[in-house]
């Protein structure tokens, strides 16, 4: 008979160090708050899911920072996407919870908190970094490296993400090896660039002769559509590209773009399936992120008006700040304003139409 001992559910989760690693700190004042359980348990659970996701995380960027990737990579990326989407709408849900506690019960434990705050969890920190905020991007802070309030433990493992390939740089690289850009008898932008150009064209015409404006009304909607058209030929232009990168107002190289765009157009083809569904969770993760940071902000204000942060930010002023600029997909979902209608997309010829689909011989 064997003497092994049983593996025992509360042992396997190690329950009794989780389950007593909850030390409020308004009781050892000898005044404890009841809601002050609730806020610990809380931001423990968040610590928590940021613990699940960067697991998540790093298998995508293993993925994607191999030499060759794939079909069924990107369908296993996109499944990891998938679950890290339905982890931040729990983290959404999550300040529902929070927000059973009133302002004035977070008062009766908030001066103790005094200097620790969200903002030196580590673990988000390396999460911003690893899909690719960069550090010259981020809100400042209090006027000082973004690291600096974290433990020197955290400081050296943030640091190194910092200094690794992020999701955004080898989603980069993947997208400009993007194979559908140029094949023989067939130049994508070239084609792409006429059929924009010959649309716009129609749209003054239309514009022109629209009979229900008056002469205010068409010349209000031609300088609308001459800015339109500046943006239609920055984003065909690559040198016109590569100065908006310059002055930071893009940060997708113009060929990483193009590949993008190839795939929103053409996405019904069966080969490209895989390739939009990845940019649009990315987009879908982007948008989580600055929902979660805005309900952040909105709770922060309920919660203590214009009182700054238990860390010394401008509390809620800086939590908005932070969702209107810690974007890093926004690039994706901008490629919207370049979408042209299906009847006027290039024809793809037959035998390219025939490599971007799935053909089976009995």
């Amino acid at each position: 008979m064997s003497d092994k001992k049983l593996l025992n559910y509360a042992d396997y989760l190690n329950l009794e160090n989780i389950l007593n690693s909850q030390k409020l700190k308004s009781a050892e004042q000898g005044k404890p708050a009841h809601e002050e359980m609730l806020f610990i348990v809380i931001h423990q659970v968040y610590e928590l899911w940021f613990k699940q996701i960067l697991h998540e995380l790093d298998s995508i960027l293993n993925t994607f920072n191999q030499n060759s990737i794939e079909e069924s990579d990107v369908s296993l990326a996109v499944l990891r996407l998938d679950r890290i989407i339905e982890i931040q709408k729990i983290l959404i849900d999550q300040i529902r919870v929070l927000e059973t506690m009133t302002a004035m019960d977070f008062l009766e434990f908030r001066d103790y908190l005094f200097p620790s705050s969200g903002f030196q969890s580590a673990q988000f920190r390396i999460l911003e970094n690893k899909l690719g905020l960069t550090p010259d991007h981020r809100i400042k802070y209090g006027n000082q490296d973004y690291k600096n309030p974290l433990l020197e433990a955290g400081r050296k493992v943030v640091k190194k993400a910092e200094d690794e390939k992020s999701l955004f740089d080898l989603l980069e690289t993947w997208l400009e090896r993007t194979p559908f850009l140029k094949f023989e008898g067939f130049d994508f932008w070239d084609q792409y660039s006429s059929s924009v150009r010959e649309m716009l064209e129609k749209e003054v015409e239309a514009i022109r002769n629209n009979p229900n404006h008056s002469t205010e009304q068409i010349a209000y909607h031609l300088k609308e559509h001459e800015m339109a058209t500046a943006s239609f030929e920055a984003m065909i232009d690559v040198n016109k590209h590569n100065e908006l990168i310059e002055k930071n107002k893009k940060r997708l190289s113009h060929k990483a773009t193009q590949a993008a765009l190839l795939i929103f157009l053409y996405r019904d083809e069966p080969i490209l399936h895989s390739p939009y569904n990845l940019l649009t969770r990315l987009m879908n993760m982007d948008e989580l992120f600055t929902t979660w940071r805005q309900r952040h902000a909105i709770m922060v204000r309920r919660m203590i008006g214009a009182k700054i942060g238990t860390g010394g930010s401008s509390g809620h002023a800086y939590l908005q700040k932070t969702a209107d600029r810690h974007k890093i997909f926004s690039e994706l979902a901008d490629l919207s304003t370049f979408f042209i209608p299906r009847s006027t997309l290039p024809k793809l010829p037959g035998k390219i139409k025939k490599n971007l689909g799935y053909h089976f011989k009995s």
